[in-house]
């Protein structure tokens, strides 16, 4: 199901699924998937930056790699080695 939605490289992070999925103009890890959707999503410019991140990130903290914005439910987070 999730594949057919276009998300990819989906994997269970401790008790969360995260997944890369493409966005109009970013590719994002997201994060917290279930049935009706997500927690929230970090957005990268490039796509081979979300892969990597979501591969290395162990789902402490933020994921690494230069993430522009992390946008979820009352999320809505610049990153801040870009500020």
């Amino acid at each position: 199901m999730l594949i057919a939605s276009g998300y990819a490289d989906v994997r269970a992070i401790g008790d969360q699924v995260c997944a890369v999925k493409r966005f109009n103009f970013t590719t994002a890890v997201v994060v917290g998937l279930d049935d009706v959707g997500y927690q929230r999503r970090y957005c990268y410019e490039h796509q081979a930056d979300a892969r990597a991140a979501l591969l290395a990130w162990d789902g402490r903290g933020h994921p690494s790699g230069p993430w522009i914005k992390c946008k979820g439910a009352g999320i809505d987070l610049l990153n801040p080695a870009l500020c």
